[in-house]
């Protein structure tokens, strides 16, 4: 018999959250789908046939375009990232794939190539963030170098906000990025890229894109938590990771748990071993107090988690048992949920974090219902 730890896959969820961002954009905004990562962990095989009423796709390796194209999928995929060297293009136009162009050496790719092929660009403006893109004043000189490219078919302007979640030093979190971006391509025709989820979600009013880019709201997690919950958005979770009780232990006061003797009883408790630990990537950090539930009921992690095995609390579990059922994150069978973002705060990281940390022993199963 197989180990009893699997990570679920909810379809109607992920096509669910899908319409949300739907409803949430105009209606003549295209929507991709980011599935970088692949899909944030949850396995683009796996989320490929609800997200398939999408627009266009986002990601950044070409190999997982290609798994796209073998799919089925004939509409846009865009690669977030652009070239990585420049054979890409050849990969490119033969998988008929859009790229982002950031930086010089890119540029000089394409300045280069002297095919027939013709080429949808999206140009990214450093508006902030620091990471990728050209600033304000190289982005206009970039932008009239490509636009008299032969083969560049179109340029979209493209910018990411480092804080749609949240104030940017005492400010909205887009207003600097935003004024800057639309200073600098006031008169540069194109169509535009700005919207992550956290900009599509909160700043819908304000922020207008032609090319909106979902990524972690799909998942069903929230983008500005704990300002706004999953459940604020009317999110649901896309995976549910779920193992079982396979050892139950009594203890008394003063006893230990786990490794370190990092937890002592202070009282009589009933302990359950549930069948996860950091192998299957829950976190390792997570503390004592961590969410967990069983049999759809709340309760916590407890002492320290260890590479195969962690403890919850079952003192107060009624009919806890060996083989109960055990909700890391996401959804019970009987319908009681616990957000992959609660336990992520708990653990100091992001849900983001522990969708892709899942490990490739952790069985996946889809649930079409």
């Amino acid at each position: 018999m197989p180990r009893p730890i699997q990570a679920i896959i909810h379809h109607h969820s992920l096509q669910h959250n899908l319409a949300i961002a739907r409803k949430t954009i105009a209606s003549d905004s295209q929507l991709f789908a980011v599935v970088k990562a692949n899909a944030y962990g949850h396995g683009i095989e796996n989320v490929y046939p609800a997200f398939k009423t999408a627009d266009g796709f986002a990601l950044l390796d070409i190999d997982e375009a290609i798994r796209l194209r073998e799919l089925g999928w004939e509409k846009d995929i865009l690669l977030l990232e652009g070239l990585f060297t420049e054979d890409d293009l050849v990969q490119c136009i033969n998988h008929n794939l859009k790229f982002t162009v950031h930086s010089d050496h890119q540029l000089a790719w394409l300045t280069a190539y002297s095919g027939p092929a013709q080429f949808n660009i999206f140009l990214k403006m450093n508006s902030g963030m620091n990471r990728l893109g050209f600033k304000p004043k190289a982005y206009q000189e970039a932008w009239h170098a490509l636009s008299k490219l032969p083969h560049i078919q179109s340029i979209t302007h493209m910018m990411h906000f480092s804080d749609a979640d949240g104030e940017r030093l005492g400010q909205d979190g887009t207003t600097y990025q935003m004024n800057l971006f639309q200073e600098v391509i006031k008169d540069l025709p194109g169509k535009c890229s700005l919207s992550n989820s956290a900009a599509l979600l909160r700043h819908q009013h304000d922020v207008t894109s032609d090319y909106i880019r979902a990524g972690i709201l799909l998942y069903g997690s929230s983008p500005d938590y704990p300002k706004h919950s999953a459940k604020d958005w009317q999110l649901k979770p896309g995976m549910s990771l779920r193992t079982e009780i396979i050892a139950i232990q009594e203890i008394q006061e003063n006893d230990s748990v786990g490794y370190g003797s990092q937890y002592i009883a202070k009282e009589f408790m009933k302990i359950g071993v549930v069948a996860c630990g950091y192998a299957d990537g829950y976190q390792r950090i997570s503390p004592s107090g961590t969410p967990i539930l069983v049999n759809g009921k709340r309760t916590q992690l407890i002492g320290r988690v260890s590479m195969d095995m962690l403890a919850v609390d079952l003192t107060h579990i009624e009919n806890a048992d060996i083989g109960s059922e055990v909700v890391l994150w996401g959804q019970s069978s009987c319908g009681a949920l616990l957000s992959i973002d609660e336990v992520a705060e708990k653990s100091n990281t992001l849900g983001y974090e522990l969708m892709c940390g899942v490990t490739a022993r952790v069985p996946f199963y889809i649930d079409k219902a």
